[in-house]
Order: structure tokens, then C-alpha cells, then sequence
């Protein structure tokens, strides 16, 4: 039997055999964590997906989701440093959340429902209990995006993380029926830009946040300056927004021309993404009231007002563009599903890029996303 066979070695053999544990990988805990997540993956299940774990890969049927002719989109996405903040401060219960989020919302531009999620944890050595609060938050995220847990997989490499460290990845399928697919191509001058409020930070800017605490001695876990009943930390980590459901209906009956995420980039690098040739998105920065947060970090690092625009949401993690007769009847759509929605600017004939307009000066991002002072 090969496995009882002698191994030939140059080195001497030792009392006490070597073992995968003993190299710092518990497989036992592994299989502990699958069976643990195993009823979170299933309280996920959707038409198409009956979110079981354990195979080699997770399966989708497209018609079960009751898809005629349908286009797959495909996203993916991490955290980023907000995990550092996660892990010093034990806040494990929402990255999760920002992991789906920073996913869907990047199919829901396209048009796409998000089908089903994989994930992909990975740490030096295996906290069982951290993992299972991470993944709960996935499979809470999935939930309200509607979408299935189908899979994942977590990675134990000792060595490759400190002590208590662990990174998160993200992958998403969703489908949107070939007439349905959200180009852009109808985006034209006239139409009016709506912002749909964020929720905080989201999962852009922490290496700026993280700097701004270390250099000016952030007390995070006392109330914030600027909102005695809440820490300062819970307000940093609040999750990323999920915009699916109150988007999904309106673009269904297509009365949506055009949605931005706002992420890395911010409003300025964000917006032209979705325009198409011969149009300039022009954006009123006084249209709305900027965040108490956002006012915090702002004021705390001395932030130009472009710097803002490039880095944070400002305040607005979605942009949807749609038609000036719409506004009306899209806001009251997206306010009954619990957005926030404010008009932020318009559409304008002109060069392709965007302008962020208002009392504290003008910036504008070309095609190339190349930001200039004006």
C-alpha cells in the first residue's frame, strides 16, 4: 500500500510524526466552520438556488429564476482597509455586509439582479467564532440583496497574516434579460441626477480615515464630536448600503437611464463611467446637506474640497440619471423603499467627463478620469 511505503530522505527520522495541525492548519476547524455556516448559507435561498454547501462548486439554474434570454454580469470586490478597524475594535458584524455591497451595487449599474454570492476568507490561523460572525454578516448582506450564498471557501495560511488578521473577497453573479441591459447609451442632455443618500464611508477612504485617527488621537470608542449618542467607531463602521431592492422594480420598467456607484474616485472619476460621448454631467455641490461625518473628517484633516469629491461618497453612494419627467415618480418610488433622495445635478451637452460645482469652488474629471481644477 503506497502510503505505508518508506519514505527516502537526507534527513534523520524523528520521534513524533508530523502533522498538518502542527504546521499551524486545523482541518478539523474547517470542517467545524462549514458546518457551523451551513444553515446561514441556507437562509439565503432563492428561486434558482438552494444554497447548500459542501460540493465542489455552488449551481444556479437561470430558468428556475425565470430568465428568458439573459446576459450573466459578474462582479467582485473586497473590503479594504476597513478590515483593520474591524479587527482592531472587534466590529466583525457588518463586513460582511460591505463585502456583498460593494458587489451588488456594482451589478445593479448594469441593469443586473444579483443571482449568487461566493466568498472568500482567509486568515493565519483559523478563529472560528470571528469567521462565523463574518460569514453571518455575508449571509445577511446576500439577504437583502436577494441573492444566494452558494459557496466559498477559507484559506488558514500561517504565515501569510499576523496574529488575528484576516482579508475577505467577494464574487457575484447576476443577470439582467439582453433589452433590459442599463448601457447609458440614452442618457442625454436634460436629464436629472439623483443621489441616493449613503450610508457613511462605506468601504472607500479608510487608509485617509485610519491616518486622520492615528495622527490626531482619535478617542474611537467615546461618542463622536459631532453625535453624542453614538461611538465614533460605530459611525466609521457603519455597512455599506445595499441599493437593490428599492432599485431593481424601477429598472425593471426601465425608468432608469443610468446609475454610478460611488466608490474609489468619488462623484468626480465615478459619474463619467456611465456617460456616453457628447455628454457632461454637471453636479450641484450645495444641492444637499453634506453629512455630519463627513463634515468631521473633512474638518479634522483640513480636506480641500476636491480631495473630498475624489475620495469619500460625500454623502452619496448611488447616482441614478434618469429622465427630468421621472423625477418626480422615481423619488417617491425609491423614498417607499427607504432611500434617501435628493437631486444632485444634471445632464449637459458637452466634452464627456463631470464637474462638481459649488460655494467652495469648481473641479471637473475629463474622460480619462484625469481630475483638473477650473
Amino acid at each position: 500500500m503506497w502510503l505505508a511505503a518508506p519514505i527516502m530522505t537526507d534527513t534523520p527520522d524523528t520521534a513524533t510524526p508530523y502533522t498538518y495541525a502542527q504546521a499551524g492548519v486545523s482541518i478539523a476547524a474547517g470542517n467545524a466552520l462549514v458546518r457551523a455556516i451551513a444553515p446561514l448559507a441556507r437562509s439565503t435561498r432563492r428561486p434558482g438556488a438552494d444554497a447548500d454547501l459542501g460540493g465542489f462548486g455552488g449551481l444556479f439554474d437561470l430558468k428556475a429564476a425565470g430568465f428568458v434570454d439573459p446576459l450573466l454580469v459578474a462582479a467582485n470586490d473586497g473590503v479594504g482597509t476597513k478590515l483593520k478597524l474591524a479587527i482592531e475594535w472587534n466590529r466583525h458584524d457588518g463586513v460582511g455586509i460591505d463585502l456583498v455591497a460593494m458587489c451588488v451595487n456594482d451589478l445593479i449599474v448594469q441593469g443586473a439582479e444579483p443571482l449568487f454570492f461566493l466568498d472568500y476568507y482567509a486568515s493565519g490561523k483559523l478563529d472560528a467564532a470571528v469567521a462565523e460572525r463574518v460569514v453571518a454578516s455575508i449571509a445577511e448582506g446576500c439577504k437583502t440583496a436577494g441573492c444566494a450564498l452558494i459557496g466559498g471557501e477559507t484559506a488558514e495560511m500561517p504565515g501569510m497574516y499576523a496574529d488575528g488578521d484576516y482579508d475577505l473577497a467577494g464574487f457575484c453573479v447576476g443577470a439582467v434579460e439582453r433589452t433590459n441591459m442599463l448601457t447609458g447609451r440614452d442618457i442625454a442632455a436634460g436629464d436629472v441626477m439623483l443621489g441616493l443618500a449613503s450610508s457613511g464611508v462605506h468601504s472607500n477612504g479608510f487608509s485617509l480615515v485610519r491616518r486622520l485617527a492615528s495622527d490626531r488621537g482619535w478617542k474611537l470608542d467615546r461618542p463622536a464630536l459631532f453625535d453624542q449618542d453614538k461611538l465614533l467607531i460605530d459611525h466609521l463602521m457603519a455597512p455599506t448600503r445595499i441599493y437593490v431592492a428599492g432599485l431593481l422594480p424601477l429598472l425593471r420598467e426601465r425608468r432608469i437611464k443610468g446609475l454610478a456607484h460611488i466608490t474609489g474616485g468619488g462623484l468626480l472619476e465615478n459619474i463619467p463611467r456611465v456617460l456616453p460621448q457628447g455628454v457632461h454631467a454637471t453636479v450641484d455641490a450645495d444641492a444637499w446637506e453634506q453629512s455630519r461625518l463627513m463634515a468631521f473628517l473633512q474638518a479634522q484633516g483640513a480636506i480641500e474640497p476636491e480631495e473630498m469629491a475624489r475620495t469619500f461618497n460625500c454623502g452619496v453612494g448611488m447616482v441614478a440619471i434618469v429622465d427630468a419627467n421621472d423625477v418626480t415618480m422615481i423619488t417617491a418610488a425609491l423614498e417607499a423603499a427607504g432611500e434617501t433622495v435628493f437631486p444632485i445635478g444634471r445632464i449637459e451637452a458637452g466634452t464627456h467627463g463631470c464637474t462638481v460645482r459649488g460655494s467652495a469652488g469648481t473641479w471637473s474629471a475629463r474622460a480619462d478620469w484625469t481630475a483638473t481644477h477650473g
